[in-house]
């Protein structure tokens, strides 16, 4: 059922950089009292869509039942691109509280210092409303204070706002590349700072260290060679310590890490038939380590070959995707023949990689439930025909493609306008630039925003 949610309790604050919030806790009332004061919402309450005017005295609540786990974090300057960092506490976790780690990149004033920031979200309970944390619930003050999730950050300082950022795992090793907005891509080795996130004595070191101007971390590589700053940039996921960089002129540059894992050779022949238009994304094939998939604002999908040189290395070509900018793909990393694309157009398309390029082709699903640019879209680890997709109009949406309509039970007033793929609409944060499933944590994603960060599963997925 589509949801919005706006306020999320308080903000457990330690200091600007480092808050979290749970999904809010109950206060200490009977338990009868409750029950009235549950039914009485349920009674007037009613399904909000977005786009649709607010009548003086209603107000835009979450409704905490159709959630698994929903949390909030600040990180003082908002964070428009971040990634998932692998770890090894096991897949397909799904006992509760949560640990997860990230990495992601500030844009900060002109005036502020920008970093890379290194993140550790642990004790992520489920939330109270959730049939899999009953268990879990208590009017104990003690036991809501160990609920409280906990948030630690070890930060980099970085020359100029971060407009992406990607990690990968080379050996035993975590990496993270950023794409800054002097133009330049650096390579970064975050294993000093994910032993700092894991003792507090440690960390307490580490950002002394960090303090002092003199002890500025250096990357492990420097790339100068773009013409301009730029966004897209993806590693790739079948040849560890290969990536892929793209800039506003149009040229995309491919990294391959040496013999020795310690530097890399970046071909300074670029690929360039998207110029002079700004590549907006990149995507390596998951199951072809020399196929490579780029989007761009002159609106089209190009897929390349690696292996040839840049001249002749675009094998295809499908033009006029969308009506404007075509600003983020995804590659089903299961089904490998699809892709998914967003555009500024608001559209959605669901594209067969077979038939892209082909004369008259059309994507084989179309959605118009963004009223505003798409700026993030992500198939699900796992299942094939999942997906979310995330807007300026501060929507994340669940899709399932495997959805039919049901004729035996037509949805009535405003749920009658939904396409019966759309699974769940996610409120609450301004500005939506990127979203992510955590690989090893089954449906629970991670959304960044002008507005902080949002941690969420929810019962659809």
């Amino acid at each position: 059922m589509p949801v919005h949610f706006k306020d999320i309790s308080e903000e457990m604050k330690e200091e600007p950089m480092e808050s979290i919030a749970d999904e809010g806790e109950s206060s200490d009332e009977s338990m009868e009292s409750e029950n009235e004061d549950e039914n009485q919402e349920k009674a007037e309450s009613q399904v909000y869509l977005p786009g649709q005017a607010l009548q003086e005295g209603e107000e835009l609540t979450v409704d905490k039942s159709a959630y698994r786990l929903l949390h909030h974090a600040q990180s003082g300057a908002p964070c428009l691109s971040f990634d998932v960092i692998p770890d090894d506490l096991g897949g397909s976790r799904e006992s509760y509280p949560l640990s997860m780690y990230i990495v992601a990149g500030t844009q900060a004033a002109r005036t502020h210092v920008n970093n890379l920031l290194v993140m550790k979200m642990s004790n992520l309970h489920a939330s109270k409303h959730s049939e899999d944390s009953e268990s879990e619930s208590s009017d104990s003050e003690d036991e809501d204070d160990d609920r409280k999730p906990v948030m630690s950050v070890a930060p980099i300082k970085h020359q100029g706002c971060i407009n992406r950022v990607r990690c990968t795992k080379l050996g035993e090793t975590i990496l993270a590349a950023s794409w800054s907005e002097l133009g330049r891509v650096n390579v970064w080795n975050l294993q000093e700072q994910l032993n700092a996130v894991e003792n507090p004595s440690l960390l307490a070191q580490y950002r002394n260290k960090c303090d002092k101007a003199s002890a500025s971390i250096k990357p492990l590589y420097e790339f100068k060679g773009h013409l301009s700053e730029g966004f897209g940039l993806d590693w790739s996921r079948t040849e560890p310590g290969t990536l892929a960089s793209g800039d506003c002129k149009g040229n995309i540059h491919i990294w391959r890490v040496d013999s020795s894992s310690t530097s890399w050779h970046v071909d300074q022949r670029s690929y360039n038939s998207h110029a002079p238009h700004s590549v907006e994304d990149l995507q390596w094939s998951p199951n072809e380590k020399n196929v490579l998939a780029s989007c761009s604002v002159d609106k089209s999908i190009k897929i390349w070959d690696t292996r040839a040189s840049p001249q002749n290395a675009c094998m295809l070509t499908a033009s006029d995707v969308h009506t404007t900018d075509v600003n983020v793909i995804s590659w089903n990393p299961k089904e490998c023949q699809f892709m998914v694309s967003g555009g500024d157009d608001g559209l959605l398309h669901v594209w067969d990689l077979r038939q892209l390029g082909s004369s008259g082709s059309s994507p084989v699903a179309t959605f118009k439930q963004h009223t505003a640019p798409v700026t993030t879209v992500e198939w699900h680890p796992t299942e094939a025909t999942v997906f979310a997709s995330g807007g300026a109009d501060d929507q994340i949406a669940q899709w399932d493609l495997s959805v039919e309509a049901d004729h035996t039970e037509e949805p009535q007033g405003v749920l009658a306008k939904l396409p019966p793929q759309l699974l769940f609409i996610h409120q609450g944060q301004s500005d939506i630039k990127e979203l992510h499933w955590h690989p090893q944590c089954p449906g629970t994603m991670i959304s960044t925003a002008h507005s902080g960060f949002n941690i969420f599963r929810t019962i659809s997925v």
